[in-house]
């Protein structure tokens, strides 16, 4: 039996990752997920920790953003659906970047957001193949695409 990838993209403020994998599990689908590091701190310091201090802001960020994209890159190209989480809270800068990625690299994306985020995600709605309002009715997608089962 097949072992499906999926990426969990988006926001980090909310629990929506582990209702998502704990449904998952309950159904016993076959689904390996990963995901960015949703530690912010660490995700943001990457790069300098590992690399070494920057006095700028702007090249501290950078250095960041790069040693977190070998992950993401990675990550993303490996995966069979990629799931993105829009939250009403913050700009999710990364998220949309990632949708627009994974479509780049003709993944199967599944978007997750509220509907008052509709219309300010319309183009990335309209590169998904399936926009889900809560993290239940991914679950109910991931079943019904790996399984078949409504």
């Amino acid at each position: 039996m097949k072992t499906w990838r999926v990426y969990l993209s988006g926001e980090i403020h909310t629990d929506w990752r582990e209702r998502i994998e704990h449904g998952a599990a309950d159904a016993g689908l076959p689904v390996h997920f990963d995901s960015a590091v949703t530690d912010h701190e660490a995700s943001d310091d990457c790069g300098v920790e590992i690399l070494g201090p920057e006095e700028s802001n702007f090249w501290r960020d950078h250095k960041g953003a790069k040693v977190n994209a070998i992950r993401t890159r990675t990550l993303l190209s490996e995966a069979d659906i990629v799931v993105v989480r829009f939250g009403d809270k913050y700009r999710q800068w990364n998220a949309a970047f990632d949708a627009g990625f994974a479509s780049a690299l003709g993944k199967s994306i599944i978007v997750l957001h509220e509907p008052a985020l509709t219309h300010p995600l319309k183009e990335v709605d309209a590169a998904a193949l399936a926009v889900a309002e809560d993290p239940d009715q991914v679950v109910d997608l991931l079943r019904y695409v790996i399984r078949g089962e409504l």
